[in-house]
C-alpha cells in the first residue's frame, strides 16, 4: 500500500506500538491521529510531535466510540486508514470464579471496540483513496499463554473476525491488514508488575515497527513479525512446551 500522503487515525496511540506507529507515519509525510485516555499524554505528545491530532477518547465506552467517528467525518473526513491498536493484557486465574468487572473492559478493548470501530468507519473509508483497516492483533492469537487466557482469546478472534472483515470488504476497496506483534517491549500487561511503568522486556519497538512497515508497503496482509511467524505456524505444537516454561498462578 502508498505508505504517504494518508490520514490516519490510531487507536490507544499515546504508548508503545501504536506511538510508534504515529512517529513512523508521520516520518513519511501523513497526517497523523492518535486517540488515547490519559489527557496529560495526549498533551505532551502533542508538544512533541508538531502537527499530530490527538483526541481524548476511551474505546472501552461504545458512546465514545461512536462519537469518534462522528468527530472524524465531521473534522477529518479524509481519514482513510483505521489502525486498531488500543489493547489490555491481565493475569487470569481460571481456578477461581472470575471477576467480570475486571476483565469485561479487556473483552471490550481488544474485541469489541475493534469490530465496533470498524463497522462504524468503513463508511468514512470507503469515501477515500487507498483505504485501509489494521488490526493489531497479537503472535498469542495462534499460541496462547495461559496465564493470561482472555488477552490471548481476544487476540485469536481478531485474528478470525479480521479474515472475514477482509473477505467482506474486498470487493469495496478497503484493504484489511493483520499485524501480529511478537512480545514488544512496551508497558502492555503492567497489571502483573509492582512497577507499573516497568515495561515487559521482547524484541525494541523500533524492530518490531520495521517489520511492520515493510509487511505492510508489500501488501502483506497477515504480517506476523519476528516469532511470531513461529507461533502461526507451529500453533498448538508449540503450546505446550512455551506454557510449560512459563510459571502458572
Amino acid at each position: 500500500m502508498n505508505i504517504k500522503g494518508n490520514t490516519i487515525l490510531i487507536t490507544g496511540g499515546t504508548s508503545g506500538i501504536g506511538l510508534a506507529f504515529a512517529e513512523e507515519f508521520i516520518k513519511e509525510g501523513n497526517q497523523v491521529i492518535i486517540t488515547g485516555r490519559r489527557a496529560d499524554r495526549l498533551e505532551e505528545i502533542s508538544k512533541r510531535l508538531p502537527g499530530i491530532i490527538t483526541k481524548l477518547s476511551d474505546v472501552v465506552d461504545a458512546a465514545q466510540r461512536t462519537e469518534l467517528a462522528d468527530w472524524v467525518k465531521q473534522n477529518h473526513p479524509e481519514t482513510n486508514i483505521l489502525i486498531n491498536n488500543a489493547g489490555v493484557q491481565l493475569v487470569v486465574d481460571l481456578k477461581t470464579p472470575l471477576d467480570l468487572d475486571r476483565i469485561a473492559p479487556e473483552i471490550e478493548t481488544n474485541f469489541i471496540a475493534p469490530v465496533h470501530l470498524g463497522s462504524l468507519f468503513v463508511p468514512i473509508l470507503g469515501e477515500n483513496a487507498n483505504a485501509t483497516i489494521m488490526n493489531v492483533t497479537s503472535g498469542l492469537a495462534f499460541v496462547p499463554i495461559a496465564l493470561m487466557p482472555i488477552y490471548c482469546a481476544t487476540k485469536a478472534a481478531m485474528h478470525s473476525f479480521t479474515l472475514s472483515l477482509r473477505y467482506q470488504l474486498k470487493d469495496i476497496g478497503i484493504k484489511v491488514f493483520e499485524i501480529a506483534p511478537p512480545s514488544v517491549d512496551t508497558e502492555l500487561g503492567h497489571d502483573r508488575r509492582a512497577d507499573k511503568s516497568q515495561s515487559h522486556g521482547g524484541i525494541p519497538v523500533s524492530e518490531f515497527i520495521a517489520g511492520a512497515m515493510d509487511a505492510i508497503r508489500n501488501d502483506v496482509y497477515e504480517a506476523t513479525v519476528g516469532m511470531s511467524a513461529g507461533l502461526r505456524e507451529k500453533r498448538e505444537a508449540v503450546f505446550e512446551s512455551m506454557n510449560d516454561r512459563i510459571k502458572l498462578i
